[in-house]
């Protein structure tokens, strides 16, 4: 199984310190779109990871959630492409849950839905929190410069960490390799 898995916010859409807290916010990142439709045309899985406190914290519901994701998902249809299986917390920073980057259980969700294992799978990410739950699990670290990865490069990356533009950049890689 050819199984890739990426952040949300900063990798596929636009990202916002204020969070993105509507439809109307939600930007996605053109390259983003036509990037995951080529991997699903050429038979790559592709699945989401991403945290969203802005839930817990009250700056939007689930419903508004839920329509951004089915958006993501529309776009992506329209490019000949289908997405998998997206994983979200819903929980804030202080509620110590399993599922909140960098902890692992979003990544141990997609894990069980696919009944794979994650050893090697490429996680790609904007945040030092994607990179590390990506370690957690032996996930291939990935980091775009999109959304926080400039931020990101600022700081000491994990061992063995690929670093590329964006996800159109990693989508080229994946597909030449």
């Amino acid at each position: 199984m050819k199984l890739l898995i990426l952040d949300r916010d900063g990798v596929i859409n636009e990202d916002s310190d204020a969070y993105i807290k509507s439809l109307d916010e939600w930007i996605p990142i053109p390259s983003s779109i036509s990037a995951i439709a080529r991997l699903s045309r050429s038979g790559w899985i592709v699945a989401v990871a991403t945290n969203q406190s802005g839930i817990a914290r009250g700056y939007y519901d689930l419903a508004t959630l839920e329509s951004m994701h089915a958006r993501l998902r529309q776009l992506v249809t329209e490019q000949g492409g289908e997405l998998g299986l997206i994983a979200y917390c819903p929980h804030g920073p202080d509620d110590h849950c399993e599922c909140r980057k960098p902890k692992p259980g979003l990544l141990w969700q997609i894990a069980a839905h696919y009944a794979t294992d994650l050893a090697g799978v490429w996680f790609v990410g904007d945040s030092s929190s994607d990179l590390q739950a990506a370690l957690t699990v032996d996930c291939q670290p990935v980091l775009v410069k999109t959304g926080k990865g400039e931020r990101t490069l600022t700081r000491p990356l994990p061992p063995g960490t690929l670093v590329f533009d964006d996800l159109a950049a990693v989508a080229d890689q994946l597909l030449t390799s």
